[in-house]
């Protein structure tokens, strides 16, 4: 496994990293032993950093990745969670209830800090609040030694180049910003180098879109962005290449990003996701694909 590092949080992190969503079910219903195994898998191969939130399965995610975390070391990973989203349209960015969160989440948890706290998706939230509430707790927490590094994440670009202007960040997460279909996450990585901000990409399957299974019933992609996905799905199947395998090597292999989170509940898959990337990515297939998905690049929701 590649390490890199992660701006300037002393963190120096596997370049595939564990996202632990998929502990809350949200792409599917897991059982609990295979979810555990899994993140023990993840670990004893070398992946270091760990992923999740509260708002992931309504605590599920938390709580099962607690109960593999109790068995592990400490010192064998990084822990990351995020705060102020609850439900689907369930935020909260006052400071207390930041406060509140991260001593429920370091409960489910099973430790007594996190190595990296993210305000989660904050385009959901008030800026002026953000600001003044929000930040000001990350930074409280920081000095209290609850937290090392903070940071936030989201869904649109814009949110980091403005944040970034406004106060100081050790990280940012961003999802499905550099995908096989969708590079621009590159057009801000110059600034976040400039200012020394780690950053973390999410969704290298674009959240199921460049998967085999197909994207979840609830994703936001309009049916033009997701019939174009499948046509690439089957091209690669053709090839007898699984998608996923291109998808994830193409975005592990921007040494610009210094990790990029998959998220899995079956322990194979993250068995094969870590042997990929270790494998050497096939251009020709790569140039193939990007031209199947040409006209929906760097095409949002």
């Amino acid at each position: 496994m590649e390490y890199r590092t992660l701006g300037e949080t002393g963190l120096s992190v596997s370049a595939l990293s564990f996202g632990a969503s998929s502990l809350g079910s949200v792409f599917r219903n897991i059982d609990e032993t295979e979810g555990v195994k899994a993140v023990h898998t993840a670990i004893d191969l070398g992946v270091n950093l760990v992923d999740v939130s509260p708002y992931y399965g309504l605590t599920k995610a938390e709580t099962v990745l607690g109960k593999a975390l109790k068995t592990v070391s400490r010192d064998k990973y990084y822990l990351c969670t995020k705060a102020c989203r609850y439900g689907e349209n369930d935020f909260n960015f006052s400071y207390e209830r930041i406060i509140k969160s991260v001593e429920e989440s370091l409960q489910r948890l099973h430790t007594d800090y996190l190595d990296i706290l993210l305000l989660h998706d904050i385009e959901f939230g008030d800026r002026t609040q953000i600001v003044n509430e929000a930040i000001p707790a990350l930074q409280d927490l920081k000095k209290e030694g609850k937290i090392s590094s903070f940071g936030i994440s989201g869904l649109p670009l814009s949110i980091f180049t403005d944040m970034v202007e406004q106060t100081n960040l050790d990280v940012i997460l961003s999802y499905c910003h550099y995908t096989l279909n969708d590079t621009s996450l590159e057009d801000i990585l110059p600034l976040m180098s400039e200012t020394k901000t780690g950053v973390i990409n999410a969704s290298p399957l674009g959240m199921g879109l460049l998967s085999q299974r197909g994207a979840p019933e609830w994703h936001p992609a309009n049916e033009r962005i997701k019939s174009v996905c499948q046509k690439a799905v089957d091209f690669c199947n053709l090839q007898g290449v699984p998608i996923e395998k291109l998808a994830v090597q193409f975005s592990v292999n921007n040494k610009s990003i210094p990790t990029t989170l998959i998220s899995t509940a079956n322990p194979q898959n993250i068995e094969n996701n870590i042997r990929w990337v270790e494998e050497r990515m096939d251009e020709a297939l790569l140039t193939e694909v990007q031209k199947i998905l040409a006209p929906i690049h760097n095409e949002t929701w």
